[in-house]
């Protein structure tokens, strides 16, 4: 496990899951790719030229993963990863799982078929600031849902559950990744547990692992992509760096 501590590994998560062993973490945090571009909609095509989300990156995708899958597919592609996170964590651990809930084709895509199997305990409702809508047939969509995925003895640290199950948290603008984690947001599920080790199987930008370490606690990260991992290995450098200059300064 020491080869996985505080490191990003490049690969595909369903496989690089496969390789740990059982009970190994304490808590997994993840949004992964919500396969946008397979949509009925009119949804992802690139046609916001002007305003705050012009060349928006969600418009180009992802490095390294088309997000386009046949449903079917997608569907057992996630529940296979679910099912290895909750193999790795541990009998008070738990899994908060962020997606979206969406229409298609009429019919609505509320996860459940992704969830299957698995002991959801709870939803909570990430409420954006704002958000991207390309289609004039729809409202503005403002909220994601965060899957609350416990082994039995997982409790919150006390007071966490005053929070209530509807979180308001900004995106962030200024990311360079296509659809960044808020800090905020993963920061008030970390410093709401007893974790030690934190996994995030689709890390992208690292926001996840930043949080980790504000909290002194420790994190893996496995991402596919070699340009989001360098993002991301970045990001975590200059954070450790500004915290060694701010303390060295006390």
């Amino acid at each position: 496990m020491k080869d996985y501590i505080n490191k990003i590994i490049t690969g595909d998560s369903l496989e690089v899951m496969k390789q740990l062993p059982d009970q190994c973490v304490d808590l997994v945090i993840t949004s992964p790719p919500y396969n946008l571009k397979n949509s009925t909609g009119n949804g992802m095509k690139s046609n916001t030229k002007t305003g705050k989300w012009a060349g928006a990156a969600l418009q180009n995708g992802y490095s390294h993963h088309n997000d386009c899958m046949p449903h079917n597919e997608y569907v057992k592609w996630q529940n296979d990863c679910l099912k290895e996170m909750f193999r790795l964590i541990k009998d008070d651990g738990a899994i908060f799982y962020n997606h979206k809930r969406r229409v298609q084709n009429g019919l609505l895509q509320d996860r459940d078929d992704i969830l299957k199997g698995l002991p959801v305990r709870q939803i909570i409702i990430w409420k954006r600031a704002g958000g991207i809508n390309f289609n004039p047939g729809y409202f503005l969509p403002t909220h994601e849902v965060i899957y609350l995925i416990p082994k039995p003895k997982f409790k919150l640290v006390p007071k966490a559950n005053a929070y209530g199950d509807v979180w308001e948290f900004t995106q962030e603008m200024k990311n360079p990744h296509p659809a960044p984690f808020p800090f905020a947001l993963v920061d008030r599920i970390i410093s709401s547990t007893y974790s030690e080790i934190v996994l995030d199987p689709f890390m992208g930008s690292g926001t996840t692992a930043i949080a980790a370490l504000s909290n002194e606690r420790k994190y893996i990260g496995i991402e596919l992509s070699q340009e989001y991992a360098k993002m991301a290995e970045d990001r975590i450098s200059s954070y450790v760096k500004q915290t060694e200059l701010k303390f060295a300064s006390l």
